[in-house]
């Protein structure tokens, strides 16, 4: 590492600048490489040059076909340098396996496992006293250097990155053995998040000093008052000036209503009912005095329990002043108590009940929230758990004690509640992210449990877009390693097989069921740990949040579950429920969905802004960094459709 560091030192900023410019230059492939996949061969590359087929018409954005994932997020072109001109090759970024919509590191970096397909590599020996070749990863900064293995001619697995943004190099060495890069380099890319860069304010936004929006918004739109930006990440001028095209709505500041309650448990039995209403609470948080709604004036609403195979019926009074209803997220039911409001019923009216008859035929966790309107009225507190428990003993590993567990966010600005649109939603194009994140609808969620303890905990994530990334780590080593999490199972049920790992990853209204074992007393921090985007300067932003603390002390005298926390089993039973459906694993699917999104008179200065950020979608938007560009759109200008491939329907 030495020697690298010396070496880079010894080179000037000129020929720094070269280096990286010659690694965006067009060229043209005069070697094909044969085998690479059709994502990363029938494209044209990431600079409008093809690298595998000499024909390509006019400069075309990689990955620009509708029909088929990015390409420009998969797949790296790797150029040849003066050393071995006739060299070429493509590196294609696959994620490894994970019990999770994404594959991240407990610090909410992306993994993805590399593979090379090179050609044209001279004898290295032509080169100097060489022997092979080596490929490495590294930060822009190059520091850490990763040896990712040896390479040649043909097809290179290489293992995994886990870097925000890299390049991939590879060169000449005299020993596949070595340990840091010495030898010439060959072959060169770059990651494709390198490419996000920093907007320019004159090239990219020229609007950005013109004042407002264009197009004036409906009346009372003017008492908006602009959301908490979000810390160290300023907003362009022009986008500041915006305001949504609709007026504010925050209902229920004229009730008197009751102070909020802590959430209750309901234990109802084959047959049982349950009372519930939806109506306004008042409740004190972070400092400001909220109007919110709430179940049962419960917050958040009751915690539902019930046996597997059992029927309950909901009695549900609607004592706001929102049309509403009630939706039993992950319950497989009777299609008319489903709570979809122009679906499966009609809103039921301010004033107004609806029963529910509900039949649990899983175990597990759900949750049950509005389905009208849910922008407002799930934001404001409308959301409860149910918690279905299986009628066999062994359905689960034993474990000391169990947790439910709901994640949240909540908008809040000096006064309380940021507003909502009346006319429609805004923050149409990425969501409400709150600024205060709440479990159990709280800021400081907090358990007490023994040394030696395994804790199963079923997590629900009710925010309006946030996924959160979850892992405990030590308070007073915040740098230790977070503790091994088994992932047990999730939305659909159990999973074939149990698996470890860092942290867990749920997206909006995705459920998990995890278990800890808390091995040594101290106190354990739940944190939220993800890679948020400064658009503006084009760089990954760390964003680490505590949600509470788990206190370990003292010696269990209880049952020693260590041993099954240990122990990754196979769930036979669930293998045998997938087992009819294998067959159609590997086939053609019969029908294609595509999820797509259109706009239309867009504020100006936040259009252009778009315009460039396609050069690199990060796959998860973590965290809310663009906060007033967002809040400034609404239904008027975006339309989300979903769309039939092979019919051209939409919806």
């Amino acid at each position: 590492m030495q020697r690298l560091l010396s070496r880079r030192a010894a080179v000037s900023p000129r020929a720094v600048v070269i280096v990286l410019a010659l690694a965006i230059l067009p060229f043209e492939a005069s070697t094909q490489v044969t085998g690479v996949p059709p994502l990363c061969s029938d494209r044209p590359a990431a600079t409008g040059a093809a690298t595998f087929d000499a024909d390509v018409g006019r400069p075309t954005r990689a990955g620009g076909a509708p029909d088929r994932p990015a390409s420009d997020l998969f797949c790296i072109d790797l150029f040849s340098t003066a050393a071995a001109a006739e060299a070429t090759g493509v590196a294609t970024l696959t994620r490894p396996w994970s019990p999770f919509g994404v594959t991240v590191t407990a610090e909410g970096r992306h993994r993805h496992e590399l593979t090379t397909w090179i050609a044209g590599l001279p004898d290295p020996a032509t080169l100097g006293p060489y022997t092979t070749y080596v490929a490495w990863a590294t930060p822009l900064v190059l520091d850490p250097v990763l040896r990712l293995g040896e390479v040649g001619n043909g097809r290179n697995e290489l293992g995994e990155v886990a870097f925000n943004k890299y390049l991939v190099l590879v060169t000449a060495e005299a020993s596949a053995q070595v340990a840091e890069r010495t030898g010439p380099l060959v072959l060169r890319g770059r990651s494709p998040s390198s490419r996000m860069e920093a907007h320019d304010l004159l090239a990219l936004a020229p609007a950005a000093e013109l004042g407002g929006a264009s197009g004036a918004g409906p009346a009372g739109s003017t008492s908006w008052l602009v959301p908490p930006t979000y810390e160290g990440v300023p907003m362009l001028a022009g986008i500041m000036e915006g305001r949504p095209r609709v007026s504010p709505l925050l209902p229920g500041t004229e009730v008197d209503a009751p102070e909020a309650l802590p959430r209750q448990v309901v234990r109802l039995s084959d047959g049982g009912t349950l009372d519930l209403r939806a109506g306004f609470v008042r409740r004190e948080l972070a400092g400001r005095s909220l109007v919110m709604l709430a179940f049962n004036g419960q917050i958040p609403g009751p915690l539902i329990e019930v046996a597997e195979k059992t029927t309950i019926f909901v009695d549900f009074t609607n004592d706001t002043a929102l049309p509403t209803a009630v939706h039993w997220h992950g319950v497989r039911l009777d299609n008319r108590f489903d709570g979809v409001p122009g679906v499966t019923q009609e809103p039921v009216q301010p004033g107004e009940s609806f029963r529910y008859q509900i039949y649990f035929r899983d175990a597990g966790i759900y949750w049950y929230h509005p389905h009208h309107r849910e922008d407002v009225q799930q934001e404001m507190g409308l959301a409860g758990n149910i918690l279905v428990e299986p009628l066999a003993d062994s359905y689960y590993s034993p474990v000391n004690r169990e947790q439910v567990v709901m994640l949240d966010d909540l908008l809040l600005d000096e006064a309380g509640l940021v507003p909502f649109g009346r006319e429609s939603s805004n923050y149409m194009l990425m969501g409400r992210f709150g600024n205060v994140l709440l479990a159990n609808g709280e800021p400081d969620y907090s358990l007490e449990v023994d040394a030696g303890e395994v804790v199963r905990f079923f997590f629900t994530n009710v925010s309006n877009t946030r996924t959160f990334n979850l892992s405990f780590r030590p308070v007073a080593e915040p740098d230790a390693p977070a503790l091994p999490v088994k992932v047990v199972a999730s939305d659909v049920g159990k999973f074939e097989r149990e698996a470890m790992a860092e942290s867990v990853v749920l997206a909006p209204a995705e459920r998990y069921v995890v278990e800890v074992l808390f091995e040594q007393p101290g106190a354990y921090a739940l944190t939220n740990h993800v890679q948020g985007i400064n658009h503006r300067m084009g760089l990954f932003r760390e964003e680490v949040r505590r949600l509470g603390t788990v206190d370990v002390s003292g010696v269990h005298e209880g049952e020693d579950h260590g041993h099954e926390f240990r122990t990754l089993r196979t769930n036979d039973d669930v293998r045998a429920d997938i087992a009819p459906y294998r067959g159609d694993f590997d086939r053609e699917p019969d029908h294609e969905l595509v999820l797509t999104l259109e706009v239309d008179s867009l504020p100006l200065a936040i259009e252009q802004s778009m315009l460039y950020d396609w050069v690199y979608f990060n796959p998860v938007e973590w965290t809310g960094t663009m906060p007033v560009m967002n809040w400034a759109t609404t239904a008027s200008e975006i339309d989300w459709i979903l769309r039939d491939g092979s019919t051209g329907a939409e919806n």
